[in-house]
């Protein structure tokens, strides 16, 4: 039995075709609420610890081209560190809405709604304490055709952050038998119009969640067009051309190339919606972004369901205190958020994140692992 660290009581579910769920506990919230964990492990070399606490991936271990295996999301070792006020939203789901919507209001159906203003004047992942990233999840181990994982479940009341509607949330964490894959599925209904855009807020870098910048990480995004913004980083309804700008990552590039001209050349790197390109007649995840990194080997693929991707370069960490005693500094990490585009509320022209009673939202997004060989000398 693989025995997890930090977990108590931790109990071996049986293996699925070569895939074995662990549960036990991470500890208590600080109003006393147990927060369940799960580590799911396979046969291919991958381990994903999941808590309920957010619906959080608190690590992920994968190995490089040598065989030796490393963390590769930032987060925190106990459930004080994710109730902090300095984390920047590690491994989460973020909602009911990710990313921003302006002034922290919308109109539906003739009605005026007021959120939480939480990111200056705006509204951002869903508000305040009430928002899915702070809820304890329910939680429970799952078997799939591939492999298996765990289902969290989450009632989020009309009213709660401003938003109307009764929502009721699953989002499935699934790792096949034989590759190292996570998949994330998103399932929502309401019984209310209400916007939706569940996102994951993971953290990724490949050398190792402790290993400093990710600036040599090469990125490719399958992206012509992102959403322009204004200096507030709201989005204003035009979509830009990549072409000729520090946003434009059609070829693998380096991170770090062009980091200190993203934003108007003021170092505050990369945050912004890409477009994302999609094939026509092509049904489930389509391949949106390749990451790779040099010295460990390690290759992330991203794909799909959704329109867009924030990449986002962690600019605003500076000395966060994560796991094993690591720091974690400013650029020492990227996101990946797979979405619908931000502020999408505002703007008729971009696809559409009201939900209605009757209807289901359904998402996917998988992360896949690989190693590059090392180039000939």
């Amino acid at each position: 039995m693989r025995v997890p660290l930090m977990l108590a009581a931790a109990v071996a579910v049986p293996a699925f075709a070569g895939t074995e769920v662990t549960t036990g506990t991470f500890g208590q919230t600080k109003d006393g609420v147990e927060v369940p964990s799960f580590e799911i492990a396979n046969d291919a070399g991958m381990t994903v610890r999941l808590i309920s606490l957010g619906a959080t991936v608190q690590s992920l271990t994968v190995p490089d081209r040598d065989g030796n295996s490393a963390d590769v999301v930032l987060g925190f070792d106990d459930v004080a560190g994710y109730q902090g006020d300095s984390n920047p939203y590690f491994g989460c789901v973020v909602g009911r809405v990710g990313n921003r919507i302006a002034n922290a209001t919308f109109d539906l159906d003739g009605k005026t709604y007021t959120l939480k203003a939480n990111n200056g004047d705006h509204h951002l992942h869903g508000g305040g304490e009430n928002a899915l990233s702070r809820k304890v999840w329910d939680g429970k181990v799952i078997e799939v055709k591939d492999g298996a994982g765990v289902e969290f479940t989450v009632v989020s009341p009309d009213g709660e952050e401003g938003y109307p509607g009764k929502l009721n949330v699953t989002v499935r964490y699934i790792v096949p038998h034989d590759k190292n894959l996570l998949r994330i599925v998103y399932r929502t209904k309401s019984d209310a119009a209400t916007p939706v855009n569940l996102t994951n807020h993971a953290y990724f870098n490949l050398a190792g969640h402790d290993a400093g910048p990710v600036k040599d990480h090469a990125l490719k995004i399958n992206a012509e067009r992102y959403t322009a913004t204004d200096d507030e980083l709201i989005p204003t309804g035009g979509l830009a051309e990549v072409s000729g700008t520090p946003y434009d990552f059609r070829k693998p590039t380096r991170i770090g190339k062009r980091l200190s001209e993203a934003n108007g050349g003021t170092e505050k790197g990369y945050d912004l919606n890409y477009v994302l390109d999609k094939k026509d007649g092509v049904k489930g995840p389509q391949q949106a972004v390749r990451v790779s990194e040099p010295k460990s080997g390690r290759v992330m693929l991203v794909r799909t369901t959704e329109p867009g991707v924030q990449l986002y370069t962690g600019n605003f960490m500076g000395g966060i205190s994560g796991k094993g005693g690591a720091t974690y500094e400013q650029y020492g990490a990227f996101c990946l958020e797979t979405q619908h585009f931000p502020d999408s509320v505002h703007h008729e022209n971009f696809p559409s994140t009201i939900l209605k009673p009757g209807e289901t939202f359904n998402s996917t997004t998988s992360y896949e692992f690989r190693v590059a060989k090392p180039k000939a000398e």
